[in-house]
């Protein structure tokens, strides 16, 4: 698995070993980011927005976003292989001045951070496929505004399964690359602003 663009182009970045973590394609990756510069920051750079990764398994999402600029990205995983295989990469990359690892499920992590009143311009939720705590971390995020206006989260999901729905999110738009799915979700605007 490797860096797709920015300052670390072309660096490799490990993945725990065993099958608990399924890495995003490199295909998937480039479409993702593509999608998320038109939105956020232009081609070619998400200069100085924040992220947050979860089910972050190895950081191969947050640790493209901070190679095109990104300012900080948050990532959050609670198996100890692939936490390890995180910190490892951080190291390797030199990226440990702008990310911060929470080791905790995704759920109580995303309460925490909305308790904190922490927002992000972008959020992956990356879990394995049909996890309950996916769409859990979807609805907990929507409804505590995670997501800055403007902002988007992306969630990643089995091409044979319907993107999860939720009243705090506007689904923007599903793409589909073979067996994988991701579908962008934008912050649902407040019934007042609907009129």
């Amino acid at each position: 698995m490797r860096i797709i663009s920015g300052e670390h182009r072309g660096r490799t970045i490990t993945a725990p070993p065993g099958r608990t973590t399924r890495p995003t394609p490199d295909r998937v990756r480039g479409a993702l980011f593509s999608a998320l510069e038109s939105r956020l920051g232009g081609p070619g750079s998400l200069e100085g927005v924040r992220v947050l990764d979860l089910f972050a398994g190895s950081g191969a999402l947050g640790l493209e976003a901070l190679s095109r600029g990104a300012a900080e990205a948050v990532f959050v995983e609670r198996d100890r292989a692939a936490l390890r295989a995180l910190q490892d990469n951080l190291a390797t990359l030199k990226l440990q001045d702008r990310a911060r690892v929470m080791p905790e499920d995704a759920v109580h992590a995303v309460r925490a951070l909305v308790g904190r009143g922490d927002r992000f311009d972008a959020v992956f939720v990356d879990a394995p496929y049909g996890a309950p705590e996916a769409v859990e971390a979807l609805a907990a995020a929507g409804a505590g505004g995670l997501v800055k206006p403007g902002g988007t989260l992306v969630f990643e999901h089995a091409s044979a399964d319907p993107p999860p729905e939720d009243p705090a999110w506007q689904r923007a738009r599903t793409r589909s690359y073979g067996t994988v799915s991701l579908t962008l979700y934008l912050p649902a605007a407040p019934p007042e602003e609907t009129r």
